[in-house]
């Protein structure tokens, strides 16, 4: 008993999206890690988070739709909830970095 696979137009695009994925979650975790200062570090996990999971949510769009032979498109808000609230998070931190470091500087006058 065999069970057919996903097609190669899927299979080929799904998995370099999901190598894609992993090594920029890989480098978001790596800049946290290794950065500096607290900007710096904000960033890298921003850009990881949002492209790692675009393309993972990309991918899953791409099998889902070749499974059930129609398109399946959920993962589309997905997307656009994760773009919008991953830089939006990250700013109002820097903000807050930024009236940290500012009150900080006041007081030591």
């Amino acid at each position: 008993m065999t069970t057919p696979g996903l097609p190669l137009w899927v299979t080929v695009p799904g998995t370099l999206l999901l190598v894609a994925g992993g090594l920029l979650a890989m480098i978001g975790a790596l800049g946290l890690v290794r950065l500096r200062d607290f900007p710096s570090r904000m960033h890298a996990p921003t850009i990881g988070t949002t492209l790692g999971s675009g393309c993972v949510l990309v991918t899953s769009m791409l099998v889902s739709s070749a499974m059930l032979g129609r398109p399946v498109a959920h993962e589309l808000l997905i997307t656009l909830f994760v773009v919008v609230t991953a830089p939006i998070t990250a700013m109002l931190l820097m903000r807050a970095a930024v009236y940290r470091d500012a009150i900080r500087k006041r007081s030591r006058r």
